[in-house]
């Protein structure tokens, strides 16, 4: 292997055997044409081995930071190895917003929109929601587009990076908006019994978090359209929950985005951490499991039962909703979601266990699991399009040169009744 080289947290050492950095996307043309096995890599914010192979490993970095304006089509283009803290303050600058964005602004748009990561609000898909074209280098070293106006495109979106190599993707943008941002402690956790849906659309994102320590949601951090009506004001309570008088800080202080319903442009409010600090803590594992809303309480009550497994490794856990979406391998595909995220601490031996027990425990509310993070058991099933995604990939790719491992495990052959495509 040419270098070593580790995901974000340092958790997973990649085995490629040449590492490339393409300055261009007839470079990249060239490079996927005359290799074997290729994966592509973004900010490498993964905690499995998606991203991994055995040999060509293509890093989208080098690649053109396209950043085009469409304003009659209310689209942007950009690069796919741009990060969301990148294409936000241009965006803003022009006038124009994404709705939504996630929790760390550090990930790249390519890796984000292939595993279907997202931010939070009852209205808002998640991030890959807001693709509207898909530009890649496939297996041959042809450069292929693909809009929503292709049958297929719905299945090109959350695609796991086996369809071949994103180079730029083309986002749905609207008008610029600011947003206030609140804090609050102590929710019980009874309040989910009784006000799950009224708390979780009372905002344009409410995120709520809990270390599953005690029947209490430790945190929610509230966030609301600027130009809506203020129902959250500074100083009163929340479902009982207490509000803060005292922004949150961490040992450097200032990695938190600004709170307190001071407004601000939503580029620098829907993220829970700024760019220029560390996000999260750095040191960690990470799982996610996504049910549908109508399971999301009992979901929450079986993970609550085995707390005391959960607490003793778990840094964080945080609860989202999101709207439903068509894309194929979404975890949102076919109805309203809630994801229930973990932070794990950093001791795989010690997380390994609890993950699988989680996995048991939400079984029975068809939870799916989060594509670029931690999880064993095979989601297939969970997905009705599965076959015809397989199908796609041999269309795309007809000899697996983006296949790996992980595609192996987790998208298993397709069935008879699969259409080619």
């Amino acid at each position: 292997m040419a270098e070593s080289l580790t995901n974000w947290a340092d958790s997973w050492t990649f085995q490629a055997e040449a590492i490339w950095r393409p300055g261009s996307v007839e470079e990249l043309q060239e490079l996927v044409a005359r290799s074997g096995k290729v994966r592509a890599l973004g900010t490498g914010h993964s905690f499995n081995d998606i991203a991994d192979t055995p040999e060509t490993l293509v890093s989208t970095a080098g690649l053109p930071g396209t950043f085009a304006i469409d304003d009659a089509a209310k689209t942007v283009t950009v690069g796919s190895g741009m990060r969301y803290a990148e294409v936000g303050p241009r965006l803003h600058e022009q006038g124009y917003a994404l709705a939504n964005l996630a929790s760390l602004p550090h990930i790249s748009v390519a890796g984000s929109v292939a595993t279907g990561t997202h931010g939070s609000g009852d209205a808002n898909g998640n991030l890959s929601t807001a693709v509207s074209g898909v530009e890649m280098v496939t297996a041959d070293g042809e450069l292929v587009r693909l809009t929503r106006k292709d049958e297929h495109f719905d299945g090109a979106v959350v695609a796991l990076g086996a369809l071949g190599v994103v180079t730029t993707l083309t986002l749905d943008v609207l008008p610029t908006f600011d947003v206030r941002q609140y804090v609050y402690f102590a929710l019980p956790f009874e309040a989910i019994d009784q006000h799950f849906d009224d708390l979780f659309s009372a905002a344009y994102s409410v995120n709520v978090l809990t270390r599953w320590r005690d029947p209490v949601f430790d945190l929610l951090l509230i966030k609301r359209h600027a130009e809506q009506a203020d129902t959250t004001p500074a100083g009163e309570s929340w479902f009982t929950a207490i509000p803060a008088e005292e922004p949150l800080t961490t040992g450097d202080g200032a990695s938190w985005t600004e709170q307190l319903g001071v407004p601000g442009p939503w580029h620098e409010r829907l993220p829970h951490f700024r760019p220029e600090f560390t996000p999260s803590t750095g040191v960690e594992l990470q799982s996610e499991f996504f049910v549908p809303r109508r399971h999301a309480v009992a979901a929450l009550h079986a993970i609550s039962e085995v707390r005391d497994r959960v607490a003793p490794v778990l840094q964080a856990s945080e609860i989202r909703t999101m709207a439903g979406d068509d894309l194929w391998l979404s975890p949102a595909y076919g109805h309203e979601t809630v994801g229930i995220s973990f932070t794990w601490v950093k001791d795989m031996d010690g997380v390994r266990p609890v993950i699988d027990l989680l996995e048991e425990r939400l079984a029975p509310y068809d939870a799916r699991p989060h594509w670029g993070k931690l999880f064993a058991a095979g989601p297939a099933d969970l997905y009705p399009r599965m076959d015809d995604f397989r199908a796609l990939m041999r269309h795309h790719d007809p000899y697996g040169k983006f296949t790996n491992a992980y595609v192996e495990r987790f998208t298993p052959r397709a069935s008879a009744h699969a259409v080619e495509r």
